[in-house]
């Protein structure tokens, strides 16, 4: 039951709606088959948009094309595009068992009986919802009706699966469990995913690559190593993890602060920069021995490291998450000190 995906192409696909609202900016995107690409951004910023689009329930602009595999299948109604789908409301069918649900696209495509019985028994089985098959779906915890809406949606294997915010309606707790279930079943079907979120610790987990949107437009596209610790520009550095944007003066060697200096990888900038720095890659070091000095503002205990706010080192409050070990207090003289290579330069005031 893997490996049933194809490669997807999106083409130039915009989006305005009769009213003249302009949703999607033509954006292009190639997706690998059997690959995990997640589109992250905030509200509004057309990632749902592009979903419909891919998935038929939304035209695109003239120009726009979408192809799966060799077929361009733009004027292909939702019905015949081969797509699975699941929302974040999950759209079970009340009225049946869990496992006439997870069957319910077979039987409408013809699949016969034994084969359909065969395939529910594998899904019901990869999901982890054994013993349920006869349930009422109003007889399920949340994630169970999770599981029973993924089993739906691939057993028709479908080209492509979409998945609209599937565990937003979730306890924290179980939202973490299932996005590690929901990892391994999406690596064992090998099915080309396209994966709606505004949480970045969902994209993080799943995709193979990250598409991160804003204001109807893809600002960077990127494995979740090189979308976290190499933003292309501002607004992705803000929107994806913690980070401490800090304007300084770059002589090509060195960031000028307030509080001392720090060195750079990036021996090319020269002028005003913006130097962007996670929190954990900030080390808290005696401060006679330190080039960038602070003071330390508060300290707020986090159960695995503390989170350390300090003033004076640059023109704004810095944030470094440190191990909760060390002994700090509000008003403590403190060096800090960073590696090169964590510093990430976004040149003027790029956004």
């Amino acid at each position: 039951m893997s490996g049933h995906g194809v490669a997807l192409r999106v083409v130039a696909c915009g989006k305005t709606f009769a009213d003249g609202t302009r949703a999607l900016a033509p954006v292009t995107l190639d997706v690998g088959r059997g690959e995990t690409a997640v589109l992250l951004g905030p509200s509004g910023c057309g990632k749902t948009t592009l979903l419909r689009i891919i998935a038929g329930l939304e035209t695109p602009d003239p120009g726009g094309r979408v192809l799966f595999g060799d077929s361009d299948v733009t004027g292909v109604p939702i019905e015949r595009r081969n797509v699975g789908m699941v929302f974040q409301s999950y759209a079970l069918f009340p009225n049946m068992n869990v496992a006439d649900n997870i069957g319910y696209g077979l039987k409408v495509r013809g699949v016969g009986e034994a084969e359909r019985k065969a395939r529910v028994a594998a899904l019901v089985a990869l999901t982890g919802i054994e013993g349920l098959e006869r349930r009422r779906i109003d007889q399920l915890s949340g994630g169970q009706r999770q599981r029973v809406a993924l089993a739906r949606a691939v057993a028709v294997q479908p080209s492509v699966l979409l998945l609209d915010e599937p565990l937003t309606a979730l306890d924290a707790a179980l939202r973490e469990r299932l996005r590690g279930e929901l990892n391994r079943l999406l690596r064992t079907l090998g099915i080309t995913t396209i994966y709606v979120t505004h949480d970045q610790a969902e994209a993080m987990a799943l995709g193979d690559r990250i598409v991160v949107m804003r204001e109807g437009a893809i600002a960077q596209i990127g494995t979740p190593r090189a979308v976290y610790f190499a933003p292309e520009n501002r607004f992705v550095a803000e929107f994806v993890g913690a980070a401490n944007l800090i304007e300084a003066a770059c002589n090509g060697a060195t960031l000028a602060l307030p509080g001392g200096t720090l060195p750079v990888a990036d021996g090319a900038l020269h002028g005003p920069a913006t130097a962007m720095i996670r929190p954990e890659a900030i080390k808290i070091v005696p401060a006679e021995n330190a080039s960038l000095i602070g003071l330390v503002d508060s300290v707020s205990f986090l159960g695995d490291r503390q989170r350390v706010l300090i003033s004076a080192a640059a023109t704004k409050v810095i944030t470094a998450d440190v191990p909760n070990a060390i002994a700090l207090a509000a008003g403590d003289r403190v060096g800090l000190s960073v590696e090169p290579a964590a510093i990430r330069l976004l040149p003027g005031d790029t956004t």
